[in-house]
């Protein structure tokens, strides 16, 4: 049990990847808030699925772009399992469109939920961390974010922003025995990317050396080591699961 003890939050987890990483997380024995905005009943699913395998979770709505949602999603999750131990920052959006033809709202909201969101939670969740002297935050970005993507310039702008915001606070907390890491993901079998295209599909999977899309679970595992001791020695990384699609 890598995670015995632990109060892990994870963001955005009533479905896809955050949902995966919730139920990895609580099968190491971490006690689990799983998050959503929008989805009640799915994110009280991914709970009653923890508890039936005998595992501690609970239900916290919040939209991360709001400051103060974040503020009492952290507050509320402290009061119900304690302080948060390890915070994932997963949730995200996607709005896209081509740049000439992106709609300044489509721009403003991705970067406020998918990179904003990563800071109000995490500066958050880290006041407790740091009187504490201990922490992990792992922060899910995307190899758009190394890469970028053509229709994405506001998606792969805020994932590269999660990079370089995590290396910076990865500096900042480390004498205080916290790790900041972040996982990038490539193409992941999710509800967010079963609407593309077959062609779509299939110039990616040409570009994957081992010949398959990545699960949740791929991710979660990913996860889960930058959550425990076993990267205690690990900080301001970047952790690509991509089956190999971008190699540097």
């Amino acid at each position: 049990m890598l995670l015995e003890n632990r109060v892990a939050l994870v963001t955005g987890s009533s479905r896809g990847i955050g949902r995966s990483v919730a139920l990895e997380l609580a099968r190491n024995g971490a006690a689990v808030a799983v998050t959503y905005a929008k989805e009640a009943q799915a994110a009280g699913a991914v709970a009653q699925e923890i508890r039936s395998a005998g595992g501690t979770a609970v239900v916290a709505q919040a939209d991360v772009s709001v400051p103060a949602e974040a503020i009492a999603m952290v507050e509320a999750v402290t009061r119900d399992l304690g302080p948060v131990d390890i915070l994932v920052n997963n949730a995200g959006i996607t709005r896209d469109s081509l740049l000439l033809r992106m709609k300044e709202e489509d721009w403003d909201r991705v970067l406020s939920v998918n990179l904003g969101g990563v800071f109000n939670c995490t500066k958050v969740a880290l006041r407790s961390m740091i009187k504490r002297r201990q922490g992990r935050i792992v922060n899910v970005s995307s190899i758009v974010g190394l890469t970028g993507n053509q229709g994405q310039a506001n998606y792969s702008a805020a994932k590269a922003g999660i990079i370089g915001f995590t290396r910076s606070i990865a500096r900042e907390v480390a004498s205080r025995g916290i790790t900041a890491n972040v996982v990038a993901p490539g193409y992941i079998d999710t509800e967010m990317t079963e609407g593309l295209p077959e062609d779509a599909k299939e110039k990616m999977m040409a570009q994957i050396p081992l010949g398959r899309f990545g699960s949740p679970d791929d991710v979660a595992r990913a996860v889960l080591f930058f959550a425990s001791d076993l990267s205690s020695y690990v900080t301001g990384q970047v952790l690509v699961v991509d089956g190999g699609m971008v190699m540097a």
